[in-house]
């Protein structure tokens, strides 16, 4: 190779999408793969039941999540790629959404009080759910969005894996009885809590970003910002991270342990493609406003390309179901093997269900329709899981998800055909122009 074709290719490294791109799919290992490690573990010595009653906590956790980010992992990360070379705008940004997020924590301490004293399995578990609540809050209440606006996510990425490979290894040394579910969730709330401070610490060294006390002003500012989105991602927990919890409102804990078995696999799988177009949500909130044909070029190569591996990955799900199962559960777990096989039709629906509404609608600002959709899709989802999950357990609830993944695809699919912004068809209407 010459050196200047080497000189090339070292270029492009540095080229800042490429670093982001890195970086997330460091925090993608961290968060996805480092978690599906300790599960052989987990599942081992905690057993069907203590691990079920953990993954419901967990999915429980994840609605406090959505409740405490409300929309902002996306609403604020488009306002910071918008107004990043402003730094009177990004500091008043981050006081407004700091206030707003420590409002939300204290509202989210209802639910949790209600479920604590309503839900039966938690209430002879009360410590498990209040270390839901603290991985919740500290998880919630990061900055990554701050820097991924910024296109500058490397160093805290790093201190996300640092934090999160800590966690991981304290798992493997510390919990050895059922009784330990509740010091997992310790464990992954203090690498959250750890990442977070550090986080904000990096974001306040900026030179031009000041500290401010956020005022109701700011407040109710940064509630406006991400209302919407909240909305939609509220819909979109009724058929993604809180289906373990509702199975387990129908069915015994050791059930929701064989569903979450499949669903953390298939997460893991589906966490593949996720840094990727996590980088280009900021670019392509930056283009379709600057260069619109650029955006759509994109948008279709992103096309193929979550296609192809979505179904390249599904198949591969499907076909070593039975090993998977036997290798990353063990032998106790052969209920999980058809419903991961069920869940394998979920990764080419998901993959470009992200990218038409994440990555293609909310830049559009089609934030209304989105959220209609994905609302008519949290309640078709609850509507199936009444129907399905007290007559079929865990395969009720694989097929209700599916369905309800393929209604979100189909809907996006139409909506945008009829208002001719489809990206795979041509011409696509820009405002004031047309697109080929």
């Amino acid at each position: 190779m010459s050196a200047t074709r080497l000189k090339q290719w070292v270029g492009i490294f540095h080229h800042r999408l490429i670093q982001n791109l890195l970086a997330l799919y460091g925090v993608h290992v961290a968060s996805y793969l480092l978690p599906l490690i300790t599960v052989p573990f987990l599942a081992r010595v905690l057993g069907p039941k203590s691990w079920g009653l953990l993954a419901m906590t967990q999915a429980f956790a994840g609605y406090l999540i959505i409740i405490i980010e409300y929309g902002f992992n996306l609403a604020a990360t488009r306002a910071v790629a918008r107004d990043r070379d402003s730094k009177k705008a990004l500091s008043d940004l981050l006081a407004g959404i700091i206030g707003a997020k420590l409002l939300l924590t204290g509202i989210a301490v209802v639910p949790l009080l209600v479920v604590r004293r309503w839900v039966v399995p938690f209430q002879s578990e009360p410590l498990l759910l209040w270390m839901g609540f603290l991985w919740a809050a500290c998880r919630a209440n990061g900055f990554l969005w701050y820097f991924q606006g910024l296109e500058r996510v490397r160093l805290v990425a790093n201190l996300d894996i640092i934090f999160k490979i800590t966690a991981t290894v304290c798992i493997f040394i510390f919990i050895r009885s059922p009784a330990h579910g509740w010091l997992v969730l310790c464990l992954y709330g203090s690498g959250a809590a750890c990442t977070m401070l550090g986080a904000l610490f990096i974001a306040y060294r900026e030179p031009g970003i000041y500290l401010r006390l956020p005022g109701p002003r700011l407040v109710l500012k940064a509630l406006r910002l991400g209302g919407t989105i909240f909305i939609s991602r509220a819909a979109i927990s009724l058929y993604t991270i809180g289906n373990s919890f509702i199975l387990g409102l129908f069915a015994p804990v050791y059930i929701v342990g064989y569903y979450a078995g499949a669903e953390k696999i298939m997460r893991a799988f589906i966490g593949l493609l996720k840094p990727a177009t996590q980088v280009f949500y900021p670019r392509l909130s930056h283009l379709v406003n600057t260069a619109f044909d650029k955006a759509v070029k994109v948008v279709r190569m992103g096309g193929v390309v979550v296609g192809s591996v979505g179904i390249l990955i599904g198949v591969a799900i499907l076909l070593s179901a039975p090993a998977v199962v036997q290798l990353i559960l063990g032998p106790g777990y052969p209920q999980v093997v058809p419903v991961l096989q069920v869940m394998a039709f979920l990764v080419p629906l998901i993959f470009l269900n992200m990218l038409l509404g994440i990555h293609w609608m909310l830049p559009l600002g089609m934030d209304r329709q989105y959220t209609m959709i994905v609302i008519a899709a949290g309640l078709l989802n609850l509507s199936l899981a009444v129907i399905l999950a007290p007559r079929f357990a865990q395969m009720g609830m694989a097929w209700a998800l599916v369905s309800t993944e393929s209604f979100v695809l189909l809907s996006f699919y139409i909506l945008l055909r009829l208002r001719r912004l489809d990206p795979f068809s041509r011409p696509v209407i820009a405002p004031g122009r047309v697109c080929g």
